[in-house]
């Protein structure tokens, strides 16, 4: 099954044992997440939720990326992939009821960390990459991943890549603790395709509320610390730094900030 946006599949999915494997799929982008990808996104995981006879959710990007993040050039063009109450990509803020394995080839950049960490579990080949770049456009990582690394990593590994904006390989994020599997190149889908059908055995509604109980027992729950972090990373998007840092992208030269 496939969920379509005119002629182009920009979200690919497919059920079999209880598992939906939800592909993004735009592999020439290196499956940067534009608003109409968010929003076919977020009609996945409410097939996900919606469906009894589906247990639990693969995310995965097409062509040996996982994704690259916000389709900046998009951005430069005032396009947002964040849904209102959702989050980037439909889902870092967004309250899925059942489980989430996130299988990771290539980078998870930006965005598409930040959609991996909203995963319950994380898969990634050996060769993988995380990065949260968003400083160096001028911005924060504000869909999860300055709230919910600090959570993951270890305090002072977890500022090394929110303030260099540098990456993290997936050997390191699995000695931390990030990954809950490590595996070969190219086997990171079938690792967490066996993971989800291992997950899906077990009863529905307890695997539902193990993550109700988790979610609300936080130190504080994502919805309040969303809402604190709301303002600062509003903030940034209205800067002209945050213009400046798409378009040096776009433009591919380094960016020339100025404070304001």
């Amino acid at each position: 099954m496939t969920i379509t946006d005119m002629a182009t599949d920009l979200v690919v999915t497919e059920r079999g044992d209880g598992i939906l494997t939800i592909t993004i799929n735009r592999p020439a982008q290196k499956n940067a997440v534009s608003r109409a990808v968010a929003v076919q996104l977020a009609a996945a995981l409410d097939e996900l939720d919606a469906d009894p006879a589906l247990s639990v959710g693969v995310l995965t990007g097409a062509g040996g990326t996982f994704s690259a993040g916000m389709d900046l050039k998009a951005f430069a063009k005032g396009e947002t992939p964040i849904l209102p109450g959702r989050g980037f990509g439909g889902i870092t803020q967004a309250v899925v009821r059942k489980p989430l394995v996130a299988a990771v080839e290539g980078w998870a950049l930006g965005g598409g960390f930040e959609m991996a960490l909203a995963c319950d579990l994380i898969v990634a080949a050996s060769d993988a990459k995380f990065g949260l770049t968003e400083v160096k456009r001028g911005l924060i990582a504000g869909e999860g991943g300055v709230i919910r690394l600090p959570q993951r990593l270890p305090y002072h590994v977890a500022m090394k890549v929110l303030l260099t904006g540098e990456p993290i390989t997936a050997v390191e994020a699995h000695r931390y603790g990030l990954l809950s599997q490590m595996t070969a190149t190219g086997d990171a889908l079938a690792v967490a395709q066996d993971l989800a059908q291992r997950i899906a055995v077990n009863a529905p509604l307890a695997l539902a509320r193990v993550k109700q109980v988790v979610r609300d027992t936080q130190a504080r729950n994502d919805t309040e610390a969303f809402r604190r972090q709301a303002a600062a990373a509003q903030g940034l998007l209205d800067t002209e730094d945050a213009h400046e840092g798409a378009l040096a992208f776009a433009e591919k030269r380094a960016p020339v900030w100025r404070g304001r």
